[in-house]
């Protein structure tokens, strides 16, 4: 198997050829930093946003007529892109579950997050403490673009899940769609964000009082009523306790009592829905 990241060398028996290849492939280091972001949405959605982040495409037969004008942009930018077999699609992808098309790109640094951009901007705001899963991450990525919430952040937990291919994977998008950004020093920065928020932590707190989901909704042109932050926490072992200090109310979502709780992804979609009502 070639080196993660690095396009193989297509046959000439197997493979059809849409643009030539410069003769100055690059070499495997230069490979290895380069992301791979597979699937029809997530590759339109990246040509849509940021088409000079793509270095190279490869894509199936099948996708042939779907990625054509994305052929045009990377012929225009002098960039390399091929139509392979399928197995060579996969090993491109480091997975069967490629969708057909796959963009290399360079990774993308977050930015930091300003409480003071926050205050202006008066938006609702999902924050990440934790998340360790990128499948987690890809999903509540995907749910924020769908129903339209413009920024999620991470802090700088340990255990927090960054955008990796696995997460690109899931998200099918959706971080093209959404503002992701770090918060280090997460509790300080809460402590600083409620000037302009009303932050609620998830959690099942005894010791303090606990409000659902519909405290999240009606501020939305009141006079004075602050838009809310959520904070979710580690798929194991929930928000830290500093963070959870720092936050001015615990969020619980009541169920049947049947299970314990929720996926953290599916907890996230609940309160994003409940976030973009207002």
């Amino acid at each position: 198997m070639p080196p993660r990241g690095r396009p193989p060398q297509p046959s000439r028996a197997r493979s059809r050829i849409a643009a030539p290849v410069p003769p100055s492939a690059p070499e495997p280091t230069e490979s290895r930093k380069l992301f791979r972001v597979a699937g029809l949405a997530a590759v339109s959605a990246l040509f849509a946003h940021e088409p000079e982040r793509v270095e190279r495409l490869f894509f199936d037969e099948r996708l042939k007529p779907a990625v054509g004008a994305y052929c045009k942009a990377m012929a225009a930018a002098r960039k390399p892109y091929r139509m392979v077999e399928a197995d060579e699609l996969a090993k491109v992808a480091g997975t069967v579950l490629h969708g057909g098309v796959v963009a290399l790109m360079a990774p993308r640094t977050l930015p930091l997050f300003d409480t003071e951009a926050a205050r202006r901007a008066s938006e609702p705001l999902l924050i990440l403490d934790g998340v360790g899963n990128p499948h987690n991450l890809g999903a509540i990525l995907r749910t924020a673009a769908f129903f339209g919430l413009p920024r999620v952040l991470v802090s700088d937990h340990p255990g927090q899940a960054l955008p990796s291919e696995a997460a690109y994977r899931v998200a099918e998008g959706g971080f093209e769609w959404v503002t992701l950004e770090r918060a280090p020093a997460l509790p300080a920065a809460l402590k600083r964000l409620r000037a302009s928020h009303r932050v609620f932590g998830t959690a099942l707190d005894q010791t303090r009082p606990t409000v659902d989901a519909g405290a999240l909704t009606g501020w939305r042109g009141k006079q004075g009523a602050k838009p809310p932050a959520v904070v979710l926490g580690n798929e194991e072992d929930g928000i830290p306790p500093a963070t959870l200090a720092a936050c001015e109310a615990v969020l619980t979502i009541p169920g049947s009592g049947r299970v314990q709780s929720l996926n953290v992804a599916a907890t996230a979609a609940i309160l994003i829905h409940a976030l973009t009502a207002g």
